[in-house]
């Protein structure tokens, strides 16, 4: 195996996927609850793996030719992020005694998914980091199977560790004003990403 390919990848994917966005924090306040931490990281790992695998493969080329499929993502993306933003906002509020670390209420695995599902794959930002960035620096490696492993790697690397590394921070989340403070930030960030999103 090419360590170089592989070493780039990751560094790559390890560059892209580290900033703040709307899927880490909610990753990181699923790791907080420890709720259906697993599934969530599988879930955004394997999201990553395939739309990598399709950017190396070729797919950033569509995605270039049909700008459209890229303005629809978008659209979708500001509608949904505006709405989770404004759900955390209200939730941040609240003065409820469940949001302790041990009282929070249960998410379903569906309800977790699909809400993954839509930081994940309603994030044209993504599609570009990708199905187009990848896929071009992809072309300058010598294997871009290796290549793409290596981008594949830091999603679960990273992922996993979000999930799991969260724990580290629940004596912080003990008291239920730091649900709220937290909420109130996630909130924040989400109308952000919404408002940058529709500016982009």
């Amino acid at each position: 195996m090419n360590a170089t390919d592989y070493f780039s990848g990751l560094l790559l994917g390890l560059t892209l996927i580290i900033a703040i966005g709307s899927q880490n924090a909610f990753v990181l306040k699923q790791g907080l609850k420890r709720e259906h931490i697993f599934f969530i990281c599988l879930f955004c790992a394997v999201s990553d793996a395939l739309l990598i695998s399709a950017g190396v493969a070729g797919f950033g080329a569509v995605t270039a030719r049909y700008p459209q499929v890229v303005t629809v993502a978008k659209l979708a993306g500001v509608i949904f992020l505006l709405g989770y933003g404004l759900q955390s906002l209200y939730a941040s509020m609240r003065l409820s005694h469940a949001l302790t670390a041990e009282g929070q209420v249960v998410t379903s695995l569906k309800k977790a998914l699909l809400l993954c599902f839509g930081f994940t794959w309603l994030n044209p930002h993504v599609y570009l980091d990708t199905l187009v960035l990848v896929g071009m620096v992809s072309t300058g490696a010598s294997s871009k199977l290796v290549f793409a492993s290596g981008a594949v790697s830091a999603s679960f690397l990273f992922f996993f560790a979000l999930g799991y590394g969260a724990r580290l921070l629940r004596p912080l989340f003990a008291k239920p004003k730091a649900w709220n403070i937290l909420d109130a930030l996630v909130g924040i960030l989400m109308l952000y990403l919404a408002w940058h999103l529709y500016r982009s």
